[in-house]
């Protein structure tokens, strides 16, 4: 792994200026009464962002009269900019980018307490405390950055063995925000939606249609079913009903197997990839009758708007990232890992999620009709 050359003198800055700080940081001087502006940060990927909503929420709760502002992933930062239990947001342009530029902004705003939901490190702990945030406080603690946090332990006898909304609202508790609610949080755009109903309409999409998607793509090779078995679920599914249709979904860089995948199930299935902004993306999702899905952003879209899902696990864990809220409307197909260690993104030719098979997923979708 390269490291940058900054890092190190990033870690000998924050300890020098931790060295002279006097201020009393620890839980036992929290005072809730004291907080106005509050920075809650969730700047990597778009699952990760929603699955921090339930904690953002518990915090407006809390402090329902505090200034809250979200440090969000520029890149995906548009999905939250109506969310109701914020104020505003600062980008995240990843790495050092616009380093300086941003630790102005959040002294701007004079943050009394930063809470720090998933961010990368170690970028994320030392921006929130340039802030000039008092107490900050984050699971699990950064082993080399934990001298900044406000909490000394991570409140669980193991993060990791917890599903990631839960550690978000653990992080939560420790500035007072008790809320219980793990319903992620993501609201459509009116005009996406506006722009959806006539997309639709244009790709002769009618109210009587069945909309399956496809969300064939991950952040990482390791997480993706196999595009031959996409195809073949397709072909199966067309042949099954014929109100059938079908959206292969997927980013920009993804379009090249979008592509593919849609030409080979043929004339009933379409690839949007790239076409549709985050907005649009969200309102569509929001219309599908189903969404088959990697471990990825768009099943924790579909979650939080109430869209069916069928999602597959391996080698992630659903009882770590999955679905909590509404099971009803969730199946999930889980597979043990093949391999001990998993070396997950440096495998170079993963085969696990090829352990599920076609006929396992065709049987979650067809129960949804």
């Amino acid at each position: 792994m390269r490291i940058h050359p900054i890092d190190g003198l990033l870690f000998l800055s924050m300890r020098l200026l931790k060295s002279f700080d006097r201020r009393q940081i620890d839980l036992k001087y929290f005072d809730p009464d004291k907080i106005k502006n509050i920075l809650v940060v969730s700047s990597t990927a778009i699952g990760d962002t929603l699955l921090s909503t339930p904690a953002i929420r518990a915090v407006r709760e809390q402090y329902p009269h505090a200034k809250i502002i979200g440090h969000f992933n520029a890149k995906n930062m548009e999905l939250f900019e109506n969310n109701p239990h914020i104020d505003g947001i600062i980008p995240y342009y990843g790495g050092y980018k616009r380093f300086f530029k941003t630790i102005r902004e959040f002294r701007r705003h004079k943050f009394d307490l930063a809470l720090i939901f998933h961010g990368n490190e170690p970028q994320a702990t030392p921006m929130a405390y340039l802030s000039g945030a008092k107490f900050i406080y984050k699971i699990p603690i950064p082993r080399q950055y934990g001298f900044l946090l406000s909490n000394t332990d991570n409140g669980f006898d193991n993060p990791w063995n917890h599903h990631a909304i839960d550690v978000r609202l653990k992080t939560a508790s420790f500035a007072g925000c008790n809320g219980q609610n793990k319903e992620m949080v993501l609201i459509v755009d009116k005009n996406a939606e506006y722009f959806i109903d006539n997309f639709l309409e244009s790709a002769n999409i009618t109210s009587q249609d069945l909309i399956v998607g496809f969300q064939a793509g991950a952040a990482t090779k390791f997480k993706m079913w196999p595009e031959a078995k996409f195809i073949e679920l397709g072909k199966r599914l067309l042949q099954y009903k014929p109100n059938i249709k079908i959206m292969v979904i997927g980013s920009r860089d993804e379009k090249d197997l979008c592509n593919f995948i849609a030409k080979s199930i043929g004339d009933r299935a379409l690839s949007i990839a790239g076409r549709l902004s985050l907005k649009q993306l969200t309102a569509l999702i929001k219309k599908l009758t189903a969404l088959v899905t990697n471990d990825t952003g768009a099943m924790h879209m579909a979650i939080a708007l109430r869209t069916r899902t069928v999602s597959m696990f391996c080698p992630t864990n659903a009882w770590g990232v999955g679905p909590l809220q509404d099971m009803h409307l969730h199946k999930v197909i889980q597979k043990d890992r093949p391999c001990n260690p998993c070396i997950s993104k440096q495998c170079k030719k993963p085969f696990c999620m090829g352990l599920i098979s076609t006929d396992e997923v065709f049987k979650s979708v067809s129960e949804f009709f």
